[in-house]
C-alpha cells in the first residue's frame, strides 16, 4: 500500500478498486479484492453489506413486514458487488468463494484486501497457516458509497440449552463459565474472537494483541443484524441465490432486486395467511 502511494485504507468502494487495482499491478499480486460470494449464508451477508452501504435495506427496520430490497439503492449496492468482477478487482472464482477460500488466498499473499471475520486475524500468527505475518497487515472498517464507515454484519457463536436435556444445570454451568471475563479475554487474544462484555474493550493486552479488538469498539457502533422476520429461512435462501445470479452475471442487479422484492413479499403474505 506505501509502496503503491496509499497512506491508508480506502474509505468507499471506488476507492477500494483503484487502491486494489494499483497495488496488484506495482507488486504482482494475483487478486485485489476477496470476499464470500457463493451461494450460501455467507454470501447473504456480504450482499446485504453492499446493499446497506449505498444507504438500501431488504426490509424496513421500523417495519418488517415492508420490504425494500427493490430500491435504486439496493439495486446500486448489487451493482458494485457485481463490479468487482467486471473491474478485475476480484477474480470470477470468488462467486464459488466461501470464508476458507477467500482467506486462504489472503493468507498466502494473494490478494491485497480481504472481507472477511474477526477470527482470519489470529491465524496470521500462525505459520502453518499464514504466510503474512500480523505486522504485514491493517485492519479497516467496510467501505461505503458515501465514504462513511460501513455497515458490517453482526454474527454470533451462541450457546443454547436444550429444552429436553437431563443435563440443564451443567449445561448453563458450562456456559457462565465459557462467557466469564477470562475466558473472553482468552478466545480475543488467542482467536481474535470479539467479547461481549464492554469493559473487555478496554483491557490492555487485548488492545495491545488484537488490533481487530482495538477497532471493533468503533465498528460494532455500525453493525447491522441481517433481516429480523419469522420467515428469514426462506428469505435467506432466496437472497443467497439471487446475490450470487447477480454477481455472476446471469441475471442484472436489477432483476436480482426485483426477484427479491417480489418473493420476500410473497413469503410475508404466505406466512401471514398461515
Amino acid at each position: 500500500m506505501e509502496e503503491s502511494g496509499f497512506a491508508g485504507p480506502p474509505k468507499t468502494w471506488e476507492e477500494l478498486q483503484e487502491q486494489a487495482l494499483k497495488v496488484k499491478q506495482d507488486s504482482g499480486t494475483k487478486f485485489g479484492f476477496m470476499f464470500q460470494g457463493a451461494n450460501y449464508e455467507g454470501g447473504v451477508c456480504n450482499g446485504l453489506e453492499y446493499i446497506w452501504t449505498h444507504g438500501g435495506e431488504a426490509l424496513d427496520p421500523n417495519d418488517s413486514t415492508r420490504v425494500l430490497i427493490g430500491s435504486p439503492e439496493a439495486v446500486a449496492g448489487l451493482t458494485t458487488e457485481r463490479s468487482m468482477i467486471e473491474s478485475g478487482v476480484a477474480p470470477e472464482a470468488v462467486a464459488i468463494y466461501r470464508e476458507d477460500e477467500s482467506a486462504g488466498t489472503f493468507l498466502n499473499g494473494d490478494a491485497v484486501f480481504l472481507r472477511n471475520w474477526p477470527y482470519v486475524y489470529a491465524l496470521l500468527s500462525d505459520p502453518a497457516e499464514s504466510e503474512v505475518r500480523p505486522e504485514q497487515v491493517g485492519i479497516s472498517e467496510l467501505p461505503s458509497a458515501d465514504g462513511q464507515p460501513g455497515n458490517g454484519t453482526v454474527g454470533d457463536q451462541p450457546l443454547l440449552i436444550n429444552a429436553t436435556s437431563e443435563n440443564q444445570d451443567a449445561a448453563w454451568e458450562f456456559i457462565k463459565f465459557m462467557t466469564a471475563p477470562e475466558q473472553q479475554e482468552f478466545r480475543a487474544v488467542e482467536g481474535s474472537f470479539l467479547p461481549t462484555l464492554t469493559a473487555l474493550y478496554d483491557d490492555q493486552e487485548i488492545q495491545e494483541s488484537v488490533p481487530v479488538v482495538a477497532l471493533a469498539r468503533e465498528a460494532l457502533q455500525n453493525t447491522r443484524p441481517r433481516p429480523v422476520s419469522p420467515y428469514y429461512s426462506d428469505m435467506s435462501l432466496e437472497m443467497a441465490e439471487q446475490f450470487n445470479a447477480s454477481l455472476t452475471g446471469e441475471v442484472t442487479p436489477e432483476q436480482a432486486a426485483q426477484t427479491l422484492q417480489s418473493e420476500l413479499e410473497k413469503f410475508i403474505e404466505q406466512g401471514q395467511q398461515s
